[in-house]
């Protein structure tokens, strides 16, 4: 398991019940991704949108090259998120509109 999933696998237990665990699952590209990331996404949304910053941010971010490996930015562009008003939704669309220009796919 990459170090990167191990981090969300820590981060992605915030959303579960105590004693729960959510599984790595490798795709048919052979890349492993955690599962739960979008659901702890959308509660670290909600709480960026509380005004909370730091930890946050840094667990927003740590999730995006997941949720881009997953396609969620195919089915909803960048883009659409930073157009928005929300302020969480804003935070990971320029996070992932970030990351992509970095590897040449924006």
């Amino acid at each position: 398991m990459s170090d990167t999933t191990s981090q969300l696998a820590q981060v992605n237990q915030k959303i579960l019940a105590q004693g729960e665990q959510l599984p790595a699952v490798k795709l048919k590209d052979g890349t492993t991704v955690q599962t739960g990331t979008v659901a702890t996404m959308l509660h670290n949304v909600a709480r960026y949108n509380n005004g909370e910053r730091g930890e946050v941010e840094k667990e927003l971010e740590l999730s995006v090259p997941t949720l881009i490996k997953v396609g969620l930015f195919d089915l909803f562009p960048a883009e659409d998120w930073i157009a928005g008003a929300n302020p969480g939704r804003r935070f990971v669309g320029l996070a992932a509109e970030k990351l992509l220009a970095s590897r040449g796919e924006a």
